[in-house]
Parts: structure tokens; C-alpha cells; sequence
């Protein structure tokens, strides 16, 4: 199995080092044959050694000696099976990971992708394409990160009929709302957010919901066979999350969220109240959902929303999927 690694920050070098790590679990050769970046390439039809590329990223802050042009003419420089999309997300036009997503599946190769920009904004095309070309398009870690919610349902609650999604996807919102439990204003628990490194120096994505109404959107069209696009999204952050709803909110025995819920009509973000002790009401930064089906009940996951490790594992998942799909 012959594999491209585009982008190559730190869920692209997470997914090396998991490589690296798991390599007794594949019962044929798997090799890195390309990975690129925003600045440099590197390729090699025998394999690169993943730890050589995690190191000389670290080093020199590129991962090849070339000077990157377009991740096209890397793509087509090479012989690979998959394409392992990890890219950082535009949301506006899906970017070079929507190009590159939809050159590879057109090429009839497989794609796994964790970037939510080609997903958002084109997921129905590019999931036709890829029933079309034969290919295998696999996202697990685009929600919820090391969370397992997109395998889950489509794949282990096969039969049921899931009816709605309720959950906490973006562990840097959950994080500065469980700081202002506290007691913290809002803008000194995204200052602690920053420090620690949940949230970006630009927080925009997270604080304003639109992390997490992408992710409903993944959900809503590959779990809800929905067709539709970020724009369709009713959007809420947590910016006007004020220290006395918080106060009056504990008042009551409750908590503030901010809650994406998707189902066959509904497709909103938004700050909730949720009772203390409800599953929906966990602190830190962890991802939680709650999944109602229509035999199983209410079915609950958590995980660690994000980490370049946890992360990797779901795009280990989705490998080792491809590959037995494959055999």
C-alpha cells in the first residue's frame, strides 16, 4: 500500500509517527511514497522512513529538500494507492485539499481526509465521484477526532435509523465554557486556551461555531443523507456568552454548551443549557455526542476531539478499512 501525505503540520506528522508505531499491525508493505507541505516536497517510490520526515520537519520546518510548487504535479509525479489529505481547512473554497481530494478520487485512487473544507462545501459531488471512479473516500477523523461517530453509524449501527445528533464538537469552545464555570470571564479563559494551545492565536473558527457547523455538515450529508453545505448551517458562537448567563445558568443547576445538532430537518450550533451531570455537560476538552436511534435508544461517545496521535488513530482506522476493503 503506497501512500501520500498532503500537508504535513501536526496531524500529518502524527499519522508518520503512528505509521511507524503500528507497522507490525499490516500483513503487507506499507510505505510513505510522497508527503508535502506548504513549502517542500519529498518522494521516493521505495518508501520514505517516517521518522526521518517527523524529524527533519521538526529540524528545518520543512519535510523535503524540494521546493513545493503545486501538490498536483507532486500527485502526479508518483505511483501511490491513497491519498492521506490532512491539509489545513478553507471553508470559503475548500483549497488545495478540495483539489487535491478530487484529483485523486478522479485518478480512481482512495482518499482519507481529515480536512474539513472539501467536505463542507462539496461533500455530495465528491462522494459520487468517488462511487463513480471505484474509489473508497473515508473521513472518520474529520468529526470529532479520535471520537469514532462517522464508522460508528454508518458502519456498526448499520440497519438502525439514527434520527438526530446532539453534541459537543470543538473541545477549545467546551474549554473556555467550563473555565467560565468557574468564574473566568470570556476573554481570560480564551487567553488560558490560547496559552495551553487549544485555541489559535485567531480563535475565529472555534469561538464562532464554524469548526462545529462543519462538522454538522460532514455529518448531516454522510449520516442523514442530507444534501447540503456549510451555508445551510443556522450558526451561533459563544462570543456573547456573558458571565452572568453563566452565573444564571449554574443558578438553575445548569451548565452553558455550545451543541451542534444535526437530524433529517434540523442543522443548528448554538450555546445550550444542559443540566448538571447530563452527558452533554462534561468539562475540559474532551468531544461528546449523543446519538438517538430508533432501536438502540440513546447511544453516547467521547473522546479527545483533537491531538496530532489521537487524530492519527482515526486515520489508522480508515487505512486499515481501505486496505481490508481492498483485499
Amino acid at each position: 500500500m503506497r501512500i501520500v501525505i498532503a500537508g504535513f503540520g501536526t496531524v500529518g506528522q502524527g499519522f508518520a509517527e503512528v505509521l511507524h508505531l503500528k507497522s507490525d499491525l499490516f500483513d503487507e508493505p506499507v510505505k510513505i511514497v510522497a508527503a508535502f507541505d506548504s513549502k517542500s516536497y519529498v518522494t521516493d517510490s521505495g518508501g520514505l522512513d517516517p521518522v526521518a520526515l517527523v524529524n527533519r520537519k521538526k529540524e528545518t520546518g520543512a519535510v523535503g529538500p524540494n521546493r513545493m510548487g503545486s501538490g498536483i504535479d507532486v500527485l502526479d509525479s508518483v505511483d501511490y494507492d491513497v491519498l492521506v489529505e490532512v491539509s489545513p481547512t478553507d471553508i470559503r473554497t475548500g483549497g488545495e485539499g478540495l483539489r487535491h481530494v478530487e484529483h485523486t478520487l478522479r485518478k480512481g485512487k482512495d482518499v482519507i481526509t481529515v480536512n474539513k473544507g472539501p467536505l463542507a462545501l462539496k461533500f455530495n459531488k465528491l462522494n459520487r465521484l468517488a462511487k463513480k471512479k471505484g474509489s473508497i473516500l473515508r473521513f472518520e477523523g474529520s468529526v470529532g477526532g479520535a471520537m469514532p461517530i462517522i464508522n460508528l453509524c454508518s458502519e456498526n449501527l448499520r440497519g438502525e435509523q439514527v434520527r438526530s445528533i446532539r453534541g459537543i464538537f470543538n473541545g477549545t469552545c467546551n474549554f473556555i465554557l467550563s473555565r467560565m464555570d468557574t468564574g473566568l470571564p470570556f476573554e481570560q479563559a480564551l487567553k488560558e486556551a490560547q496559552q495551553l494551545g487549544y485555541a489559535e492565536t485567531d480563535p475565529t473558527y472555534d469561538i464562532e461555531g464554524i469548526d462545529t457547523a462543519c462538522k454538522v455538515v460532514i455529518l448531516a450529508n454522510s449520516i442523514f443523507n442530507r444534501d447540503v453545505t456549510f451555508a445551510d448551517v443556522s450558526i451561533t458562537g459563544i462570543t456573547s456568552v456573558s458571565s452572568e448567563a453563566i452565573a444564571l445558568a449554574a443558578d438553575q443547576g445548569m451548565v452553558i454548551r455550545l451543541i451542534g445538532e444535526v437530524s433529517d430537518t434540523v442543522l443548528e450550533v448554538s450555546p445550550r443549557l444542559v443540566p448538571k451531570g447530563h452527558p452533554l455537560s462534561v468539562s475540559g476538552t474532551l468531544n461528546t455526542a449523543r446519538i438517538q436511534t430508533d432501536l438502540a435508544g440513546t447511544i453516547t461517545i467521547s473522546g479527545k476531539g483533537a491531538g496530532r496521535i489521537e487524530t492519527a488513530s482515526a486515520i489508522l482506522s480508515d487505512l486499515m478499512a481501505i486496505m481490508d476493503s481492498r483485499r
